[in-house]
Parts: structure tokens; sequence; C-alpha cells
């Protein structure tokens, strides 16, 4: 049978037992601190790619909120482009007129220049109000609907929904009339 180096030097007198139980200890040593240092490097590699993967994650969430809201934004330029087109092709023209008609648009009072046909007109429904960039115009009611499936903020009043009162209304019976001037 073969014997190890060290058992060959010990035998040979070139080393003693403590020599060789020192060396023996000296080389466990080692080797469990290798295998530590191993262990804190594989963790520290784990760590490292959690913290990668997390990053790219969260990178990931943030680009695709970012590419959300650019669509929204660029889908909500195009329909306010939409009505704006639709407005000022099929608008009807102001009348040369020094009556106003007034209307609710946001909670605050507006006005329109309107004479007695289109004041009217409004009242009937067969004329609307729509708003764009901050402007009124008046278009028909079926351009009216085409721009409130756009966006429904910018048509400011249709009268058949005005009509109704609300059934809780304690002054449901008494008609205010639409003709009169401000």
């Amino acid at each position: 049978m073969s014997m190890s180096l060290r058992d060959q030097l010990l035998a040979a007198g070139l080393g003693s037992k403590k020599q060789a139980r020192q060396a023996e200890n000296q080389q466990k040593q080692q080797q469990h601190q290798q295998a530590k240092n191993r262990q804190l490097r594989e963790e520290q590699e784990k760590r490292a790619a959690e913290a990668r993967a997390k990053a790219q994650a969260e990178k990931a969430a943030r680009d695709a909120d970012l590419n959300r809201k650019r669509q929204e934004n660029q889908d909500r330029k195009e329909r306010w482009a939409q009505i704006k087109q639709l407005i000022e092709q099929h608008r009807l023209p102001k009348p040369e007129s020094e009556e106003y008609f007034n209307f609710i648009d946001r909670g605050k009072v507006r006005r329109i220049v309107a004479d007695n046909a289109l004041r009217e007109k409004l009242i009937a429904g067969t004329v609307v109000i729509a708003r764009c960039e901050g402007k009124y115009d008046l278009v028909l009611p079926e351009i009216a609907e085409r721009i409130r499936e756009r966006d429904e903020r910018a048509v400011v009043k249709l009268n058949a929904e005005e009509g109704k009162p609300a059934e809780d209304d304690p002054y449901k019976d008494y008609v205010v009339p639409d003709d009169l001037m401000w």
C-alpha cells in the first residue's frame, strides 16, 4: 500500500507529528475558509442577480406605465384634433345680432351670440353648442353626437337631456320659460 506524502516525510524524519498536525489543521482551515468565501461569493452573486432582476422588473413596469401614459396622451390629442376638425367643417354661421343666448358650462354662465330664430333652435334642440379650445360653436345634433362619441365634455348643451326635471325636484311642477331675456 502506498503511503501519503505526510507519512513518507514522517518516516524519513523530515517532520514531526506536531508539525504534521499543524499542517493538517492549517490545511483544514484553508479549505474551510475557501468554502466560506465561495459561499459568501455565491450569496453575493445571488443577491446581485436578484437586485438586477428586481431593477429590470421595476424599469419594465415604469416603461410600460410611461408608454401607456404616452399612448393615452396621444389618443386624447387625436380625439381632440378630430373634434376640432368636425367643428370647423360643420359649424353653423353665427348670426349678426346683439342678442345673446345664455347657458351653463362647467358651473359658469356663458353666452353665445344668437338671434330669436337661433334661440328657438337651441331651445328645441335642433342646434347644439359644442366647445373646442375654449371657444363655443353651433353644430347640428348629428355632428354633436359624433363629437360626443369622441369626448362627452366637448358637447355643452343637448336640450333633450335638460328637458326632464329630476323625480325628487320640489320645483318640477314649475316650468322656467326659456325665452326670458337676461
